[in-house]
């Protein structure tokens, strides 16, 4: 039984579709804006930076998976 999401596969799906998650999460960001949430705006937003710096490849080992701002 596997213990998790496949990091290659995960990071492969990510890299193909890019563009189309930013924009999903800068929408959830938005969404949380205008309903008074700033600081879940924060989390999509940081949420974003990270996988946009990861570049969509999967995390090193070392990293953790927390998002943090």
């Amino acid at each position: 039984m596997r213990e998790g999401p496949n990091p290659e596969a995960v990071g492969r799906v990510a890299a193909e579709h890019m563009g189309p998650l930013l924009y999903a999460l800068e929408l959830c960001a938005l969404s949380m804006d205008q309903a008074g949430r700033p600081e879940d705006a924060v989390y999509y937003r940081s949420l974003a930076r990270k996988l946009a710096d990861a570049g969509g490849t999967p995390p090193d080992a070392d990293e953790t998976s927390a998002v943090t701002p």
